[in-house]
């Protein structure tokens, strides 16, 4: 007769009943996989009244028209411009045009205080599991046909996508390594 030992954990994601996160889907250890849309954000109100409204009924049809179990999540990702930040400093020391050098320098003060302030990106995700990958495809496929109906751009998530969503909810947004769960 063997006997079972608890093992404690003090990570949440020992909890977390995932296989592996592979080609932009999340199995689970029931065998489902998790996948989805990432929705590009748009800036509607940038437009006239009539293509707001326009987007916005196009939006309430697309969600009205699907008929299965689905997750929409907004999730923050840090913004990393220290490459653009270390581009604006080689222009710096190349020009040698004051008003030039001053306008760049307004840049990198303006860059400055965006990595000071933690500024984060936010995107938007559409997510929804099955069993059968033929059936994930066909509604990834239709998902993104009917968000290009309604004006947005959208394409299936990738691993790293799923690993953001999981850190903003496990994490609070901290960037872990989960070591072997992931492949």
């Amino acid at each position: 007769m063997s006997s079972k030992k608890t093992i404690k954990s003090k990570y949440t994601e020992q909890y977390v009943p995932i296989k592996s996160i592979t080609n932009g889907m999340i199995t689970l250890e029931n065998n489902e996989k998790l996948t989805g849309l990432k929705i590009m954000p748009r800036n509607i109100f940038i437009s006239d009244a009539n293509t707001q409204f326009a987007v916005i009924d196009n939006l309430k049809n697309v969600y009205n028209v699907i008929d299965y179990e689905f997750w929409v999540i907004a999730a923050d990702r840090p913004v990393d411009i220290n490459v653009f930040l270390s581009q604006l400093q080689l222009l710096y020391a190349k020009t040698n045009d004051q008003v030039t050098r001053k306008l760049i320098m307004e840049d990198i003060e303006k860059a400055n205080t965006f990595t000071n302030n933690n500024v984060v990106d936010t995107e938007y995700f559409l997510l929804f599991r099955h069993k059968d990958t033929e059936v994930i495809n066909k509604r990834l496929r239709q998902l993104i046909t009917m968000f290009a109906n309604a004006g947005l751009n959208s394409h299936q998530v990738t691993n790293d996508d799923l690993r953001v969503i999981l850190d903003n909810f496990l994490n609070g947004g901290q960037t872990v390594n989960f070591g072997g769960v992931f492949a």
